[in-house]
């Protein structure tokens, strides 16, 4: 093949624009090693656990009055000091202690902070939730650990219904109840509705559990909301309260549905019937006081005194002198018969001459009685009167 100088030149030229281009395209491209090399991890922060191997809560168990105790573990991996604040929540706040609330911890050190949890005398037993905060430093980095405290102990479940009423709102009626948790463990209650009136049922509502979870000795009042009471009616509503543990509790309230017109209409009938029921008595008074003013006989006085006495004999005495006056009347026309009977009557003359003796003895017996005054008494003339007549 023949030399071709033109040929030979073009390639030259060529292969030093190559040398040439060649390391811009190498100062344009970044490095490998600086593309490849891993991205750089942030230093990690602080932390806060329970100490010991997988632990994520605080686990404490003891009877009331006790003083149960636990480590609370800070960890900074930093290159500058950290201070972390403790605080207790929820069910053991104001049971729990710390030496310190506030602990700093050196760079790059784990500190071990140790605790307590005092149980009250007073206690309930039965669980208490609560909670360890720490918080730190820097603002917003804030742990919460949970502790699970359990106090032991027997447990006693009672729950009461009180201060039970009834109210009108509108067309509605509103019963109004307190629930009071006596036991010595929490409780969730339970609540059956029930209404009767004088010709039946009126409301059923089965027992439902109640959103309020009752600490012991809490309190809790609520209202339960009767859209339909009855217009006319006496009502006895019944509320009963059951929890956990056999605790259990009924109390009922009475509540009188009466509309306003029903309601007057029936006090003016009442007191229209009151006024003449009382008309009618006071005139059935007025006519037994009549007849007894004009029929009624004269009672008895009482007994009588001495002085009664006395003027009783008198007046016997009185009535005996009368009585001896008529017997001498009486003899005196025996007399007259005497006189003017024939002489085959001499007989009974001589009888009626004895009778008039003895009728003018007892008459001046009884006369002498009365001159005295009215001493001598009915007895004493009496007795005179026999012996003149033995």
């Amino acid at each position: 093949m023949p030399f071709r100088p033109r040929t030979a030149a073009t390639g030259a030229a060529l292969a030093v624009a190559a040398v040439l281009l060649c390391p811009a395209a190498a100062e344009a491209r970044p490095p490998t090693a600086a593309r490849a090399g891993p991205p750089t991890a942030a230093a990690p922060g602080w932390s806060a656990a329970p100490t010991g191997a997988a632990r994520t809560a605080f686990y404490l168990e003891g009877p009331p009055g006790t003083a149960l105790t636990d480590r609370l573990a800070v960890r900074n991996p930093t290159g500058r000091p950290l201070t972390v604040r403790l605080a207790g929540d929820g069910g053991v706040d104001g049971w729990l202690a710390f030496g310190t609330p506030e602990v700093t911890v050196p760079p790059r050190t784990q500190a071990s902070v140790p605790f307590t949890v005092t149980v009250p005398d007073t206690a309930a037993p039965g669980g208490r939730p609560g909670g360890l905060t720490v918080t730190g430093t820097t603002p917003g980095t804030r742990t919460r650990i949970p502790i699970r405290l359990r106090v032991t102990g027997p447990t006693l479940s009672a729950l009461t219904v009180e201060q039970v009423s009834v109210t009108r709102r509108g067309s509605a009626a509103l019963i109004h109840y307190t629930l009071v948790n006596r036991g010595n463990t929490a409780l969730r209650p339970r609540l059956e509705v029930r209404a009767d009136g004088l010709f039946g049922s009126l409301l059923r509502r089965p027992a439902r559990t109640l959103p309020d979870v009752l600490p012991p000795g809490a309190r809790a009042d609520r209202t339960e909301t009767w859209s339909d009471p009855p217009a006319l009616d006496a009502v006895d509503v019944r509320l009963t309260a059951t929890a956990a543990g056999g605790a259990r509790d009924t109390a009922t309230a009475r509540y009188t549905a009466a509309p306003w017109g029903a309601g007057g209409a029936l006090l003016l009938l009442l007191a229209a019937g009151g006024g003449g029921w009382a008309a009618v008595r006071r005139r059935r008074r007025a006519g037994r006081g009549g007849r007894t003013g004009g029929d009624a006989p004269a009672r008895p006085g009482p007994r009588p005194t001495d002085g009664t006495r006395r003027t009783s004999a008198t007046t016997n005495g009185t009535k005996g002198t009368q009585g001896a006056q008529g017997v001498q009347g009486n003899a005196s026309s025996a007399d007259a018969s005497a006189v003017d009977a024939p002489a085959a009557d001499a007989p009974k003359a001589n009888g009626a001459t004895a009778n008039r003796a003895k009728a003018a003895t007892a008459g001046g017996t009884a006369a002498r009685g009365a001159a005295t005054g009215g001493a001598t008494d009915t007895t004493t003339v009496a007795r005179t009167g026999s012996g003149v007549r033995g």
